[in-house]
């Protein structure tokens, strides 16, 4: 499609603001690249400063600033003091932010895109004269189960044995620790009223945006669409990783790490095709000596080269005769650029928390994985994976309180060898192909985000 700002009178005029984390802000990034690739003035509104965010290419997105510290506030201790602040210092710059654009160039912005567990954005942006856009960071079968427990349909903390009548056929979990984390192990107090609270103000939303794609959830979108009108509009990865229409969109313009980048691409250089297992765990999971150990030797058993991301705080958990064991085989990097290293040859699998941003790239890059999920969403994207995509293997099972090495080499071998990887691979790659046409050119997601554009200077008229 053409640039749609050039068949409009006025060009939209977009506000979007995120929740302070990178996985949150990272595929609202990508959005407003999307939207200014279409014409769109878009201003968002980031939680990292300004020497964390690298040049993301798209000039015409304007970046405000706003911190969310609170270290001055010893009385912010729990998730919803946490929220509440977050809510005050967001909404005063979103004022700052509005009054400044009025004043320099008298347009005021059109629409509120704003972070899913920001609930309050639906009355903010109406009571300051701008539609609002709900945009959801997880998945629609996360997504719907936190409808449930914002319905009250869900009674918490689920335990082993419990009818999980309460979920709709269209979810596929018959077992408690496929759920989401917090539903049977509440890491802080409050995180579950948070996460049902994103439903708290959806019906009065103007939109509302999924950073999925048809194909992949489509049951679950049918389910949601019956209760709202909601739009598919991912998945919200670089445009270079994918269907290549956003010239030079090769990342996704912030890091909370430096990438040794150089290095990883030159180490797996020298691989051969399909060779290498890349390990990540994420920029927040922390795990426990024991499984860093046995990660280590299940690694190095499997007798194939791999490349692990273990941040400065963990490093101490390894030994010193597995690193020297494993320096002719394995390459331990602080961080890495992830959809770089995916996208190499010589990467044949990816074990990961199943983050839903790591999640979605492997997918759109045909990798195979091995899940080991830690907490929140994690849980119940690796059951996706393993059971309803069936493009992983899962490295422990469900009545396992630890993992073995033996785990983790059986896993490797599953996911780069044999009858097993050959089906592995062949399901990544009809996803890869799904998340390649909804973001191209007429593509489910890109149609979405033509509507949603043209319908903010011209109005579907209701019926």
């Amino acid at each position: 499609m053409e640039n749609n700002g050039d068949k409009m009178s006025k060009k939209p005029n977009i506000l979007l603001i995120s929740l302070p984390y990178q996985g949150h802000i990272s595929p609202m990034m990508q959005f407003a690249k999307r939207l200014t690739s279409k014409g769109v003035r878009v201003t968002i509104i980031t939680p990292f400063s300004a020497n964390l965010i690298s040049d993301i290419q798209n000039k015409s997105i304007n970046i405000e600033y706003v911190s969310y510290d609170h270290d001055e506030d010893q009385n912010i201790i729990t998730v919803e003091a946490y929220m509440e602040n977050i809510e005050k210092k967001a909404s005063d710059k979103l004022l700052e932010v509005m009054e400044k654009q009025k004043s320099s160039s008298g347009e005021p912005f059109d629409v509120l895109v704003h972070d899913s567990l920001l609930p309050w954005g639906v009355d903010f942006g109406h009571q300051h004269g701008l539609k609002t856009a709900i945009f959801f960071t997880q998945p629609c079968a996360i997504s719907a189960i936190y409808y449930l427990v914002h319905q009250g349909k869900i009674k918490y903390p689920v335990q082993e044995g419990d009818d999980l009548s309460f979920l709709p056929d269209q979810i596929p979990i018959s077992h408690v620790k496929d759920l989401p984390y917090d539903l049977y192990h509440e890491r802080y107090a409050g995180t579950l009223d948070m996460l049902g609270g994103q439903f708290s103000n959806v019906e009065n939303a103007d939109w509302i945006f999924f950073n999925t794609f048809l194909g992949l959830e489509d049951e679950v979108v049918d389910w949601l669409s019956s209760k709202w009108k909601i739009m598919t509009i991912g998945p919200s990865v670089p445009s270079m990783f994918l269907d290549k229409r956003l010239a030079d969109d090769k990342d996704y313009g912030l890091s909370l790490f430096k990438p040794d980048g150089e290095e990883c691409i030159k180490w797996l250089d020298g691989k051969d095709t399909d060779s290498v297992v890349y390990v990540s765990f994420g920029s927040l999971a922390n795990l426990v000596e024991d499984h860093m150990e046995e990660i280590a030797w299940g690694l190095l058993n499997s007798k194939c080269s791999f490349i692990w991301v273990v941040r400065d705080t963990e490093k101490s958990k390894l030994s010193e005769k597995f690193l020297e064991e494993s320096a002719d085989r394995g390459l331990i990097v602080n961080w890495c650029p992830q959809l770089e290293v995916l996208a190499h040859k010589a990467v044949g699998s990816f074990m990961t928390h199943c983050g839903w941003n790591s999640t979605l790239e492997a997918l759109c890059l045909g990798v195979p994985m091995m899940v080991m999920p830690q907490w929140t969403d994690q849980t119940t994207n690796a059951k996706y994976i393993v059971d309803v995509w069936q493009t992983g293997v899962r490295v422990k099972a469900h009545d396992k309180e630890s993992i073995t090495r033996e785990d983790i080499t059986k896993s490797v071998k599953d996911v780069m060898e044999g009858a097993k990887r050959e089906e592995l691979k062949a399901n990544a790659l009809k996803l890869k192909d799904m998340a390649l046409e909804a973001m191209s050119e007429g593509g489910s997601s890109d149609k979405n985000i033509d509507d949603f554009i043209s319908n903010i200077v011209t109005p579907t008229t209701s019926t």
